[in-house]
């Protein structure tokens, strides 16, 4: 993520999934998202448990450099949450939709990185931003880390994502390409994405592993969207 101006125009598995981590036979390789609902749990349903804030971050986020601070991090049993707009998230590995010349902003790195060492593919696995650790908030801290799942929640359509990238210290609401897409939101990093109306809700103590694996992020963030509605 970047500073930018607001750009809008079995036993073992089991004992694994109790400790919110997943691992997947696939060879490494993410596939792309093709469904803008995915598992069994609806976003009605996952909405109607963050109506309220309870803020447990120090202050509040902004949406953009020119925005004023009035995001919260919210926090839930097993997860925290956040409403705020969604911007385009290109950087990591080079690729025909993620470039310097697609992407204004374009770095070449993520925070976490795959099972091989490599970046991130913004275009083909759904990841989220979060703030890098400040005075505000810091995600570790609050049982955030990367691979961690989170449920991505616009238009009444649910995407399971994983903490893929960290951003500015005070700015919040970025995801990346393929997160966008699969929600049905403009993926363009210079003129895409959301301005409002995302919900991010990230489960604590979460890991996907291999982090590139899409299909386990969805496995398991079902069972924890399941858990989540069951806390709250």
């Amino acid at each position: 993520m970047r500073m930018r101006p607001l750009t809008l125009a079995a036993a073992s598995g089991a004992a694994l999934l109790a400790a919110g981590v997943l691992p997947a036979t696939a060879s490494g390789a993410s596939t792309t998202p093709t469904s803008t609902q995915e598992g069994t749990v609806s976003a009605a349903d996952l909405l109607a448990k963050v109506t309220s804030c309870q803020q447990i971050s120090n202050g509040k986020y902004r949406t953009d450099e020119e925005t004023s601070a009035t995001i919260p991090v919210c926090g839930k049993n097993g997860a925290v949450f956040w409403k705020a707009d969604m911007d385009i998230d290109c950087d990591g590995r080079r690729t025909s939709n993620c470039n310097e010349d697609t992407d204004p902003w374009y770095q070449d790195d993520t925070a976490f990185h795959q099972s091989d060492g490599q970046p991130l593919r913004a275009d083909t696995l759904p990841y989220v931003v979060v703030p890098s650790s400040s005075g505000i908030w810091n995600y570790s801290d609050a049982g955030i880390k990367g691979g961690g799942v989170v449920a991505v929640i616009y238009n009444n359509k649910v995407e399971y994502a994983v903490v893929g990238d960290t951003g500015p210290t005070q700015i919040v609401g970025e995801a990346s390409y393929a997160t966008a897409q699969a929600l049905g939101i403009d993926p363009d990093p210079e003129t895409g994405g959301a301005e409002s109306g995302v919900t991010y809700i990230l489960f604590k103590n979460s890991k996907v592993s291999p982090i590139e694996s899409h299909s386990a992020a969805v496995t398991l963030g079902d069972q924890l969207a399941k858990q989540f509605l069951q806390s709250n």
